[in-house]
């Protein structure tokens, strides 16, 4: 029985239809993965089934009571000041109950009777586990600061705020846009467990390839305004819908073929006066509509060449960057090699970013050297986006490269044909740049690289908002690419395909060498960390705890709370320090991570201390 429905529902955008009386059902322990080319509407049925938007026509339906919970692509923050606000619900008892003991903690001068008021409500509510499942979630997400004025955070720190709310929520239906973005890859592992246990309710939009296969029991994929059903993993999807649409082709040629011929009967046919010439007329206007079915759809075409690459290409003779009092990276010694495909694996801040920046030129080694080959030709896809200004025309943005540029076959090409096979019509190439959705600003990005026909190309999360498809092309088009790949993702499934090498960046300025993809490497530390179980009998005396008083209790549970805090500035800081290139600003940024340090063991220590005694 459904407990989410719609109803013979409708909607337009633009004055197009996206989809009319279509039916989309969700059964309670559903986990489904929508799917589909961008702008047909995905994001836009999420929001109807949310209650965000009303369809133009039909309704949706629900279970009664059943609470849904919603993550946008771009989420709303309006009316809210801080992230106290927007965590701690008004009409949750318990989320109340919690926000007032955490400020309690806060307070210096609040009184042993009004804390232990709120501590005997929370035991009567059973939330003291609850409020340990909100802190475990939010420091997931790297969210320590309570007070932080969510103006302030970046838009990849407003999405992880929202999809943490949703999870500390536990709503009845999670309906994610996008979940992934902007999480690293052990994050994206954690949520798998989580939206994967119990009888969780699930529909998602995501890139994600192994995100879907391991979150999703079926897959429907939003087409024309019609939705097909794939009862499996997304690979069974792309084998399914190759087979659906190779049909559907095959049956609208065929179509043309005959309409072509009973056109040429209408034409000498006089009005019709008898019930068979009727019956053909009829049948005429039919085929008419089945000739209009799908042709062949159009599709990036990636064919571009490489220049020549010589014996030396890229080479790092114990190459390391250091700051006053910080090293970054350590010393390291690499000679890259021809088809040489690379992964980065490493969180946020561990040196990814510097190491990119060293081996590019960005910046220079402070120690070792780095000898980069006469023929080595770099291309660059940062994850920061094109660079442009607002009277740039998107055929500006790639004649600013070159006039003409040569196809992998020889074939000499010029701008305004390149932009075409990367599905930029006329219309779009003398449109402005910042009129492009998102997606193609990627893919125009995209094409910018390639174009210089580099042999030594970096894709720095490629992933982000390209659209299956065109990931797919990109995907077909580095497996055949013949010079050096180094690529940085969260994309599982784009590192195990396309990398034969990781170099691992523990965060400790070190790099760390594996030679396997990702899955290698996660199993082999799986099964590095297995420890044979032992059962340990505790003396009772032992399972006791000791008590704190008062003060010592209020001290130990803030100290949790600034040691996350001062982790949190330490990892800012290095990430600032890595793209800093001022000797006077790196100065002073390095003198505040080893001021912070220095607390941060402090109350480490203190921490520790009080953790004895209990």
């Amino acid at each position: 029985m459904s407990i989410l429905s719609t109803e013979q529902v409708s909607h337009s955008y633009n004055d197009k239809w996206l989809f009319t009386d279509l039916h989309f059902a969700l059964q309670k322990g559903d986990r489904v993965a929508l799917v589909g080319i961008n702008g047909t509407g995905k994001s836009t049925l999420l929001k109807i089934l949310a209650e965000i938007v009303i369809p133009n026509k039909g309704k949706v339906v629900k279970e009664k009571g059943l609470r849904i919970g919603y993550l946008p692509q771009e989420p709303d923050f309006s009316d809210l000041k801080t992230i106290n606000d927007f965590i701690f619900s008004a009409d949750n008892e318990q989320q109340q109950l919690i926000k007032e003991y955490e400020q309690l903690i806060e307070n210096e001068d609040v009184t042993s009777k009004k804390f232990l008021d709120i501590t005997e409500k929370l035991t009567a509510l059973n939330a003291w586990e609850y409020e340990n499942n909100i802190k475990t979630i939010l420091s997931r997400f790297q969210i320590n600061n309570f007070e932080q004025h969510i103006e302030s955070l970046s838009g990849g720190q407003k999405k992880r705020l929202a999809l943490a709310k949703l999870l500390i929520d536990e709503p009845d239906i999670y309906i994610l846009d996008e979940p992934t973005n902007h999480l690293d890859i052990e994050t994206i592992e954690w949520l798998e467990k989580l939206l994967t246990s119990g009888s969780k309710t699930v529909l998602l939009v995501s890139h994600d390839r192994y995100f879907l296969d391991n979150i999703c029991t079926e897959i429907r994929e939003l087409d024309k305004g019609q939705v097909y059903l794939y009862k499996g993993n997304y690979a069974y999807f792309l084998e399914k819908k190759a087979e659906r649409e190779a049909n559907e082709i095959l049956a609208a040629d065929k179509a043309r073929n005959l309409w072509r011929k009973e056109l040429e009967w209408m034409r000498r046919q006089p009005q019709a006066r008898g019930t068979k010439a009727k019956a053909r007329i009829e049948s005429f206007y039919d085929l008419e509509e089945k000739s209009k079915g799908p042709k062949k759809k159009d599709q990036v075409e990636l064919s571009m060449q490489v220049s020549r690459q010589g014996n030396k290409i890229l080479e790092l003779e114990d190459a390391g960057f250091s700051v006053p009092n910080k090293k970054i990276l350590s010393p390291f010694t690499y000679t890259f090699k021809k088809a040489d495909r690379i992964g980065l694996a490493g969180k946020n801040g561990s040196g990814k970013t510097t190491f990119l920046n060293l081996i590019t030129g960005g910046i220079s080694p402070t120690e070792g050297t780095v000898s980069v080959g006469e023929t080595t030709k770099y291309g660059y896809y940062k994850q920061e986006g094109l660079s442009f200004k607002t009277d740039e025309r998107v055929l500006d943005i790639v004649k600013n490269v070159a006039d003409y540029i040569e196809m992998k076959n020889g074939e000499v090409i010029t701008a305004s044909q390149l932009l075409t096979k990367f599905l930029f019509p006329p219309e779009k190439q003398f449109g402005f740049v910042n009129k492009l959705s998102g997606g193609e600003k990627k893919r125009l990005q995209l094409m910018r690289v390639l174009m210089a026909n580099p042999n030594f190309l970096i894709l720095d999360e490629p992933s982000n908002d390209l659209d299956i498809d065109t990931l797919n092309v990109l995907e077909e088009f580095l497996e055949n690419y013949p010079g050096v790949l180094v690529l940085v993702s969260h994309d599982r499934y784009l590192i195990d395909k396309l990398t034969e090498q990781l170099f691992i960046f523990p965060g400790n300025g070190e790099i760390v060498i594996y030679n396997g993809n990702y899955a290698d490497y996660k199993l082999e530390q799986e099964l590095l960390n297995k420890k044979p179980e032992k059962k340990i009998e505790k003396p009772k005396a032992q399972e006791k705890k000791a008590k704190l008083s008062f003060k010592e209790q209020k001290e130990f549970e803030g100290l949790e709370n600034e040691i996350a805090e001062l982790e949190e500035t330490v990892n800012s800081l290095t990430e600032e320090l890595s793209n800093t290139s001022d000797h006077v600003e790196l100065q002073k940024i390095a003198e505040k991570i080893e001021k912070t340090k220095t607390t941060l063991d402090e109350k480490t220590e203190r921490w520790m201390e009080l953790a004895e005694l209990i």
